[in-house]
């Protein structure tokens, strides 16, 4: 049994039971860690030990988790010494793991129609949330992904064969996996990747919510994680069409427990801006608490 820290994390000694290796240096890893399995929510995170010749750990984000199997998912890409030494790992390896940490997405059945936005290193957030709607059976989600990435992506790819309207024309492939789930997505890069707007990921958001009347933008919620510009961009296009938006930070810390408030970020809030913890008090917020709307 793990460790419990707070009543809602725990610290693990996980088996690493499967590596994939993709383009660019990038890496999935499937990990056996029932208990964090158990408490995970979409736009959470852990924080793992990449080597026992490193003391500091890590965050990365969940991309899928299977309670029944007790199986957690991860994608990184090698950056720095920590995640090249993590990418060595080999199947069987034993690796402490803290988690789930973070406050989740919080979906509203009030808006349905969700956009859900990845670019780079917040695509595995968007992988979570869009299964998480696939198997909820409550509500009527109505979701599509829209995601950006400068090299290849870690995914197979094909043209798409469904009908999602006001996209760009050359935005042609789609995910295997959405496609398999009935879940529209496409693509975005600046770096030819074949089927993939030649642009901003933003740019499929908008270019979407463009062609849509009022009463659709009231249902809707873009969800959103990346780096801090394309955030940024995502609730710029939030605020022009008047529809909800949360985003996730990304944000370098050293415990991710919120006790050295190392990843605070300012947020504005009703008495004023407050500074806020990314770990604990995020990583998810109101896109308009992080990007307040721009004073004409």
């Amino acid at each position: 049994m793990g460790r419990s820290h707070r009543d809602t994390i725990v610290v693990v000694e996980a088996e690493l039971t499967e590596v994939e290796r993709h383009a660019d240096e990038q890496f999935i890893m499937r990990l056996h860690a029932p208990e964090i399995a158990g408490r995970a929510e979409p736009g959470t995170f852990v924080h793992l030990t990449c080597s026992d010749a490193l003391p500091m750990r890590r965050p990365i984000s969940l991309q899928r988790v299977d309670a029944e199997t007790g199986m957690i998912e991860i994608l990184f890409k090698t950056h720095g010494v920590g995640l090249t030494a993590l990418s060595q790992q080999q199947a069987g390896a034993k690796l402490s793991v803290m988690g789930p940490i973070g406050k989740p997405f919080h979906p509203s059945g009030e808006r349905p129609i969700t956009l859900l936005v990845g670019g780079g290193v917040g695509i595995p957030p968007m992988i979570y949330l869009a299964e998480f709607f696939a198997r909820d059976r409550e509500t009527e989600w109505q979701p599509m992904v829209f995601m950006g990435s400068e090299i290849a992506f870690p995914f197979a790819t094909q043209p798409a064969d469904d009908a999602l309207s006001a996209m760009p024309a050359d935005a042609t492939h789609t995910l295997v996996s959405m496609q398999a789930l009935g879940i529209p997505a496409r693509l975005a890069s600046k770096s030819a990747i074949a089927g993939a707007h030649d642009g901003y990921v933003t740019d499929l958001a908008d270019h979407w919510l463009e062609a849509q009347d009022s009463a659709t933008k009231e249902r809707c919620e873009i969800f959103a994680c990346g780096p801090t510009p394309m955030l940024e961009a995502t609730a710029r296009v939030a605020q022009k069409h008047g529809v909800a938006c949360q985003v996730s930070l990304e944000e370098y810390m050293a415990c991710a427990v919120g006790g050295c408030a190392g990843c605070v970020v300012a947020v504005h809030e009703n008495e004023g801006v407050a500074m806020r913890r990314v770990c604990v008090d995020g990583p998810v917020f109101d896109a308009s608490q992080v990007f307040p709307p721009t004073v004409a």
